[in-house]
């Protein structure tokens, strides 16, 4: 029983050094968590697509992206690619993008890891806006 309790413990170690799996977001007003982000990795890109949503009483259940541009206009918030091919830089990813789909727009974007959690921060030239995601177990 004690190598098995030894074994998970490592294994969730070593997942909080990647910043591949599933991220919760939490909204920065209300501090509640908003979706779940799964990051992954497509031709030595980093990229996140929605996966779960976080809805209360009365939004709609199936929302779009109506403020959203181009080819992401009035598509489903769900299931939606909102890091786009951000390229590893050192112990970090960079030269990409990240959507905010409550304004519907892209910001440039870095992401890292530190202390177990992902920091996600969008900017435009020198204003910038950095975000703290939770690992997500399920």
């Amino acid at each position: 029983m004690l190598f098995v309790f030894f074994f998970t413990a490592i294994a969730a170690e070593a997942q909080d050094d990647t910043i591949w799996g599933k991220w919760k977001t939490i909204d920065d007003k209300t501090k509640e968590p908003k979706s779940i982000v799964e990051i992954y990795e497509q031709e030595g890109k980093l990229y996140g697509r929605i996966v779960k949503l976080f809805l209360k009483p009365g939004e709609d259940p199936d929302p779009v992206c109506d403020k959203c541009t181009g080819e992401q206009k009035n598509k489903k918030t769900l299931g939606m690619v909102i890091i786009n091919g951000l390229t590893k830089k050192g112990d970090a990813w960079s030269k990409g993008k990240v959507l905010d789909p409550d304004n519907g727009k892209n910001y440039n974007a870095k992401i890292w890891l530190e202390d177990g959690k992902l920091k996600i921060r969008g900017y435009i030239l020198f204003l910038y806006r950095t975000q703290t995601w939770m690992r997500h177990i399920d």
